[in-house]
């Protein structure tokens, strides 16, 4: 197949997906795919001279960003134009809130992940659990703060006291990665950990606290992957613990009931479909002492480096990292009908 790989992009989770680009590019081209990388955060006459440039490692800060309107000189370049599927390793933002969806949804290209709708309902956590709930896949409170509520916080402090009390977690409403993350015991420290999100966005998301432990579930196609437990050095799995080697364990397969992993399962099923998702996600979760799940959030475009989640669950199920990779490929091909002769 003719590969495009989108990588890069101008959200705080840029360093993330040039590592999941890197190795996608590197595995298609072992399997004997054609493959070019792209990089729709630089301007389109850098970005189509990857190979000869190199793949930076530019902080969001020191790119142009991603621009829609020059977005057409990439979109009509043969990188896009002649390859059979545009492998989408973007994470976080536009890359990943369905605004590229919808770029290369308006070229006619074949691209891996979610559509439009499904990528925009995920990344945005408020609504995202909303249609959770109603599909029965239970969630933790939470509650929606806006910047332009002008809410004091002494009015703040009292809301979440009275409606979910603490400890609560804070973090931004459409950001991946746990960019932004804070675990807030005290009431006193709520004020800094709000203003610690909104760095990188209004709208904010105060979620109850579940005691218990992190897992999280794959999904493939249709099915759901093993659950992979996570055991994170000082108790949260925050952004440090995911990309810092041996700053986390994981359990694969998570030791738990095979009726909580029944549970486990159907729950990132049912979360995949109420999100109008496709191809694979990760669905992750907090489970009490009990065994019960409550869904965090979904990731459409989750991280494929050495240390992510989705393929530790694939290569359980005897699926090594090129395999995934060239599935995931290869579903999106199929979906869209356009084979491949």
């Amino acid at each position: 197949m003719n590969i495009t790989v989108l990588l890069g992009g101008d959200s705080p989770e840029r360093d993330v997906s040039l590592a999941s680009g890197r190795e996608i590019i590197h595995t298609l081209r072992e399997r004997g795919h054609q493959v070019v990388p792209l990089d729709p955060a630089l301007p389109p006459e850098t970005s189509l001279n990857l190979e000869k440039i190199g793949i930076g490692t530019a902080p969001p800060g020191k790119v142009p960003g991603m621009d829609p309107g020059r977005a057409f000189e990439w979109l009509t370049s043969p990188a896009v134009m002649k390859a059979d599927v545009v492998f989408i390793a973007l994470h976080g933002g536009r890359g990943e809130d369905g605004t590229i969806q919808a770029l290369l949804e308006s070229a006619g290209a074949v691209y891996t992940g979610a559509g439009v709708l499904g990528s925009a309902l995920a990344m945005n956590k408020d609504r995202s659990k909303a249609l959770m709930s109603e599909a029965g896949v239970p969630t933790a409170r939470h509650l929606l703060l806006r910047a332009a509520s002008g809410a004091s916080d002494d009015q703040l402090e009292k809301k979440v006291t009275a409606q979910m009390g603490f400890p609560v977690v804070v973090k931004p409403n459409s950001q991946g990665s746990s960019v932004g993350f804070s675990f807030v015991e005290h009431p006193e420290d709520l004020p800094e950990a709000v203003a610690a999100a909104s760095e990188f966005e209004d709208d904010i998301i105060v979620e109850k606290y579940i005691p218990g432990r992190e897992l999280t579930v794959s999904i493939l196609g249709e099915e759901a992957l093993p659950p992979v437990e996570i055991v994170p050095e000082g108790g949260f799995y925050n952004y440090k613990c995911k990309y810092t080697k041996g700053c986390s364990r994981y359990i694969v397969p998570a030791e738990i009931s095979s009726s909580c992993r029944r549970r486990l399962e159907e729950a990132a099923l049912a979360a995949f479909g109420a999100l109008c998702c496709r191809d694979y996600a990760r669905v992750d979760f907090r489970l009490d002492e009990r065994e019960n799940p409550f869904c965090l959030e979904l990731n459409t475009l989750p991280g494929m480096t050495g240390l992510s989640l989705v393929p530790m669950a694939a290569a359980e199920n005897g699926i090594e990292f090129g395999q995934l990779v060239e599935r995931i490929c290869w579903i999106a091909r199929e979906r869209s009908g356009n084979l491949i002769t």
